[in-house]
């Protein structure tokens, strides 16, 4: 544990939390990417999930995640980049926010739902609805990701 306090206190102490913190206009700057990474993410991904679940039956969901599941990608990229970012603004108090470390746990397990979906069901089969496993880990994926959003915008909060 005293290592990770040390990376947490050194990424806070680093150039890039300093010039998150006196730069004018970055952490802004950077917080909007961070909301634009999350609209790429869930935008993408829910829709995909919405269409496991069942909703819009006339479109192709192997079509759908083919397209959609890129944008999602770029999107946790874009927010993972970004959300390192904004960390090293304020690491060491973030780092013991309840709020913080309960949106770390459901990215997570949103990031092991999404895998080993794609690992037990990849883009599925032209004409083949999902089974209620898929359904289920679509929907769960929808609350976790949803679940982290809230609890960032909440971090301000607490």
């Amino acid at each position: 544990m005293e290592a990770l306090d040390a990376a947490i206190a050194a990424l806070e102490a680093s150039p890039l939390g300093a010039a998150m913190r006196g730069q004018k206009g970055l952490y802004p700057a950077v917080s909007i990417a961070h909301v634009a990474g999350l609209v790429m993410l869930v935008g993408g991904i829910g829709v995909v999930d919405l269409r496991t679940i069942g909703l819009g039956r006339g479109v192709p969901l192997p079509a759908l995640s083919r397209f959609l599941t890129p944008l999602a990608i770029a999107g946790l990229v874009l927010m993972a980049a970004s959300g390192l970012m904004l960390f090293s603004a304020d690491a060491g108090p973030l780092s013991r926010s309840p709020v913080f470390r309960t949106k770390v746990v459901l990215i997570a397990v949103a990031l092991a739902n999404a895998l080993i979906f794609r690992r037990l069901f990849g883009d599925f089969e032209h004409g083949r609805e999902p089974p209620a496993l898929a359904r289920i880990m679509a929907l769960g994926s929808l609350g976790l990701w949803s679940g982290a959003a809230v609890l960032g915008r909440l971090i301000a909060y607490s």
